[in-house]
């Protein structure tokens, strides 16, 4: 289904840790149509801030039409988002881009910083057995949802939490294994994982973080380069706004 733009109001809005929030809005029709992997956008009110601020869905409850975003504070944008308070309204369009490709394989979920959030949702749809792999710079989020849907193994760069290192130490540390590896986190982060999947013959799907404009896949400004000619621009590049943001590991290079 396409994307809608609505007013949406604010049911709640905590700190999680430093520069990082749980914003909880009333979506209706996007809640409804939304899937793990997928964004939305969220619109300033303040007329200089043109663009929309995409971010990815945490949680999302269809029944009361509800979704959760968990994001950090980066810029104006965001900044401004991080000061809405329950009742408060904020214009949002969504779902967009293509989410996760849910399977019954033994799954390794694997997210790093900001990338942590989209995995919560994706563990709720999965049914399957599933181990959940977590990559913190120092403080921690989102940990007693996630010890809720699944296995959870962490790495910390301060080694405070878990194991020192990055999350390929925590897999090998404590010997996950799985099927298939579904996997969000900053590019570098994506590569490596992409390479051990290649490495280990094991199916990947990964959803990449890149800064957008439209959202929509119109201006072109959040490429990467893909493995096989895309159809809509007749070169190797992908739209990750639109094509993804999540794919298959064999469809792009990173």
């Amino acid at each position: 289904m396409s994307a809608t733009k609505i007013t949406a109001r604010v049911v709640s809005q905590d700190c999680l840790a430093t520069d990082i929030y749980s914003l909880v809005l009333e979506a209706g029709a996007i809640a409804v149509n939304a899937k793990a992997g997928q964004f939305v956008s969220l619109y300033s009110k303040d007329g200089s801030n043109l663009l929309p601020r995409p971010i990815s869905l945490c949680e999302i409850n269809k029944d009361i039409g509800t979704i959760r975003l968990v994001y950090r504070v980066v810029g104006r944008g965001t900044d401004e988002f991080s000061k809405l308070r329950a009742g408060d309204t904020i214009d949002v369009m969504g779902p967009l881009g293509n989410g996760f490709d849910v399977k019954t394989k033994r799954a390794i979920l694997i997210g790093g910083g900001i990338g942590i959030p989209p995995m919560l949702e994706l563990a709720k749809e999965l049914k399957c057995e599933k181990s959940i792999v977590l990559g913190f710079r120092d403080e921690t989020f989102l940990l007693n949802e996630m010890n809720k849907v699944g296995e959870v193994y962490i790495a910390s760069e301060d080694g405070k939490t878990g194991v020192k290192g990055t999350v390929l130490d925590a897999i090998r540390e404590y010997d996950v294994r799985g099927d298939i590896i579904y996997t969000c986190g900053p590019t570098p982060m994506l590569r490596a994982i992409r390479e051990y999947a290649f490495d280990n013959y094991m199916e990947a799907q990964l959803s990449l973080e890149e800064k957008m404009a439209c959202g929509i896949g119109a201006c072109l400004a959040c490429v990467c380069k893909s493995t096989k000619v895309d159809n809509h621009s007749h070169v190797m590049n992908k739209r990750i706004c639109k094509d993804g943001p999540v794919f298959d590991a064999g469809e792009v290079e990173l």
